[in-house]
């Protein structure tokens, strides 16, 4: 470290650097259409790790990412990334899932199985090799979480992209996402069972017990103090959640998701929820993004991690697209339906990283899987608007259909 810098100094060119280089490729290389400003903000997370800048300026990178700095980005990063899964959790309405239980639990069933069949014949392709299973991590656990991977949707992107399409309001649109909450569920929940430590099942009973009777206090608090006391409370339920999902073994962010799933999305104004989801995002995802990018690692080779990537992405497309093909002849919906819904359904950006950064923190898979998974969610993500919007133009009466 520069004698000349102090620690703050090299810490505010790091937070300059994080918001200025995703932002001037965004704005001037006009990438809006095929990549939001949050998918670029993950890539350029990458471009910015040490596979990609530390390889290329070792000098500047060691200078810049300091241990001390990146603790520190380490530390907004952990509370940015919990505040997005607590709001993921809120948004998710159970009740219209329940309205259209059948439609749902099918689509939503077939949307999550068959690209997580996908992803584990990927993920036990994977394990013929070295370099790809974690230090911590078990053969099954690594195949369900490569599965898992692929057949996660991101569900507050899917929110961003739907937004973009002008059909979020529209009746496809709640459609689309009482699919992705019934799978957001799952998710979590085959991720608690991936974390499942047997030296700590205990803790991890007491947690799930504790939380079941102090979430039924939590809500009745809510209910009762007035709106504008909500938002404190709730900020302080996430993390006690989070501190005690994380003691018992099951990871802070796990906590986070329960924490939000229990807060009625009610409680609060719809705009301020908007205006929530928005401002985490602008101020302090990008930290999270870039302590991702400073993640990824390529020492297998780049060409395998690539490879991987590849095989991941195709595992994943084409499963969920499988999938919501046979449930339309299932539920025996319109032509071209299908391909609409596996397509917007097969995003994965934010929340398959958070799925990741978790199973790389507990060592489950290597800082490889890590990386090609990574390139998979921005490959995924990327397809998206380029391939739905066409087809939306083409098939305009299929956005009216409730069911």
């Amino acid at each position: 470290m520069s004698p000349a810098m102090t620690t703050t100094e090299i810490f505010l060119i790091a937070m300059a650097i994080i918001f200025t280089v995703p932002y001037l490729i965004w704005r001037f290389c006009k990438t809006d259409y095929y990549a939001p400003l949050v998918v670029v903000q993950i890539v350029t997370g990458i471009l910015l790790g040490p596979g990609i800048l530390g390889a290329a300026l070792p000098n500047y990178y060691n200078f810049v990412f300091n241990s001390v700095v990146v603790q520190s980005l380490n530390g907004i990063a952990w509370w940015a990334v919990m505040l997005f899964v607590f709001i993921a959790g809120i948004e998710l309405d159970l009740r219209k899932v329940w309205q259209y239980k059948r439609e749902s639990g099918v689509t939503a069933g077939l949307a999550l199985g068959v690209p997580l069949a996908f992803g584990s014949v990927a993920g036990l392709g994977m394990l013929a090799f070295d370099g790809w299973l974690g230090a911590q991590g078990m053969r099954w656990q690594f195949v369900l979480s490569v599965g898992m991977a692929c057949a996660v949707t991101a569900l507050p992107i899917l929110i961003l992209l739907m937004e973009k399409l002008e059909i979020l309001r529209q009746p496809i649109g709640q459609r689309i996402l009482r699919y992705a909450s019934l799978d957001d569920i799952a998710i979590w929940g085959v991720l608690a069972v991936i974390l499942l430590d047997w030296n700590r099942v205990g803790r991890q009973g007491v947690f799930l017990l504790g939380f079941a009777a102090i979430a039924y206090l939590y809500r009745k608090l809510m209910i009762n103090i007035p709106e504008r006391d909500r938002w404190y409370a709730g900020l302080i339920w996430l993390a006690v959640c989070g501190l005690a999902a994380d003691w018992a073994g099951l990871h802070y962010m796990v906590g986070a998701f329960l924490a939000g799933a229990v807060t009625d999305s009610e409680w609060f104004n719809l705009e301020d929820m908007d205006k929530m989801r928005h401002f985490v995002l602008l101020l302090i995802m990008p930290v999270f993004f870039l302590s991702t990018g400073l993640r990824t690692e390529w020492q297998v080779g780049g060409a395998a991690v690539f490879a991987a990537a590849a095989v991941l992405l195709v595992a994943s497309v084409s499963g969920k697209l499988a999938g919501l093909h046979l449930a339309a002849k299932i539920l025996n919906w319109q032509k071209g339906e299908a391909s609409i819904i596996g397509w917007l359904l097969q995003t994965k950006a934010l929340i398959m990283i958070v799925f990741a950064n978790v199973l790389l923190d507990k060592q489950i898979i290597s800082n490889e899987t890590f990386t090609a998974l990574l390139l998979m969610a921005v490959a995924s993500t990327m397809l998206t608007v380029p391939i739905v919007a066409p087809k939306l133009t083409r098939l305009k009466g299929i956005i009216s259909r409730s069911r």
